[in-house]
């Protein structure tokens, strides 16, 4: 049953970046109730994705400051606004940077995951009325992905948050809001890849590792990873990693290495770095004839891809993948349960556990290197009702 209070602003803190690539300051900020279609969170735990980095640094969207970072989250819904069903006061939902409304062209489809109403916001605000829910003494803050996770309450619109199994821990699972499931569904979903499959995955992050992982679950009999962080060599066969290769100590193009010890390519390759270069090496990489390379990573400059019109006459294929191809609401549920049964791994990808106070430890351990998934719990704190 719904609740017959009237949700009100809340105070609570929040971190603020007010300028690209400025530290974060916790602020006090003001949390607007839900309106129609949205709910309020309680935010619990919520990791640092790359992405999150890379929009931090951007000047190309200076005109979006100050701003809430954060998108993968897991928290307890506080209050819900008109509208809403198949959620209530009280549920444990994952937040997803693309919801799933369930009624459109792309939903109704069984062909894509790209939602028409709640597909990736990219201009500060919510998707139903184009306004923010945050604010610091009536000034507006902007929002990321329409999610906003480095706050400790937060408003996203109903179809962008996942009612998960109450048992699930939240510190773990957070980190199935992005990263681990947009490597797993582009090997299960969008290459859909067989038993016995040959896989290269250029990039061994968090997304790369969760290909790899992946690949192992479906049976691939050889994965090679690169990177040119040694250190993910040991780190790549927990996950399932057969074969690494650092293209620093190669005397030839690594697509040629890879060519060498497969016999002419691999059945798939996966780019999950965010580079165009690094897309054409995978290509490159994959085999005559049926070859599919997967493009997961979002690049930071030069987004346009150039390759010779031969790889593709030659029977290749490139694709691209957002979220991995999963439907949140239809999709995310499944995994979080594989977890629980142990048949997947997530606690192996998180490096660091901090607090909100800490956050900018945390961007400061993602830009050098040193982690893979910083986990921030926010801290339960009084919160003021105005």
């Amino acid at each position: 049953m719904a609740s017959t209070k009237v949700p009100q602003v809340i105070t609570c803190k929040a971190a603020v970046a007010w300028g690209p690539g400025e530290p974060l300051v916790i602020e006090e900020v003001e949390v607007d109730p839900p309106k129609p279609y949205e709910v309020r969170i309680n935010v619990m735990c919520t990791s640092l994705c790359r992405s999150d980095i890379t929009q931090w640094e951007s000047k190309v969207t200076a005109h979006l400051f100050p701003r809430i970072f954060g998108h993968e989250a897991a928290g307890v819904i506080e209050s819900i606004g008109e509208g809403v069903v198949g959620l209530k006061e009280g549920d444990h939902v994952l937040t997803v940077f693309t919801g799933e409304c369930t009624a459109c062209k792309h939903c109704v489809s069984g062909k894509s995951n790209m939602c028409q109403l709640l597909g990736l916001e990219r201009k500060g605000v919510m998707h139903s009325d184009q306004k923010t829910r945050f604010s610091i003494k009536g000034k507006p803050i902007y929002h990321y992905c329409a999610v906003s996770s480095f706050s400790e309450y937060t408003v996203v619109h109903s179809g962008c948050a996942v009612k998960i199994d109450p048992l699930a821990p939240m510190e773990k699972v957070c980190l199935l809001s992005c990263g681990v499931s947009a490597g797993l569904g582009a090997v299960w979903k969008v290459a859909d890849i067989s038993k016995g499959s040959t896989v290269a995955i250029f990039g061994l992050g968090t997304v790369g590792l969760s290909v790899a992982q992946g690949a192992k679950l479906r049976g691939a009999s050889q994965i090679i990873g690169v990177d040119t962080n040694p250190e993910k060599n040991e780190k790549g066969k927990l996950f399932g990693v057969t074969n690494f290769i650092n293209p620093n100590e190669c005397k030839e193009p690594v697509q040629q290495v890879i060519k060498s010890i497969t016999g002419g390519g691999v059945d798939f390759s996966f780019e999950c770095v965010g580079d165009t270069d690094i897309t054409n090496a995978a290509l490159q990489s994959s085999c005559d004839g049926w070859g599919l390379t997967v493009t997961l990573g979002v690049p930071k400059t030069k987004p346009e891809i150039s390759a010779h019109y031969g790889l593709l006459l030659s029977g290749r294929t490139l694709k691209g993948s957002l979220f991995g191809g999963l439907k949140p609401k239809s999709d995310l549920p499944s995994i979080v349960e594989m977890y629980l049964r142990k048949e997947i791994l997530i606690d192996e990808y998180i490096t660091h556990n901090l607090k909100l106070e800490d956050i900018n430890e945390a961007f400061d351990l993602m830009k050098e290197g040193k982690c893979l998934r910083c986990v921030i719990h926010i801290a339960k704190q009084d919160q003021t009702i105005m």
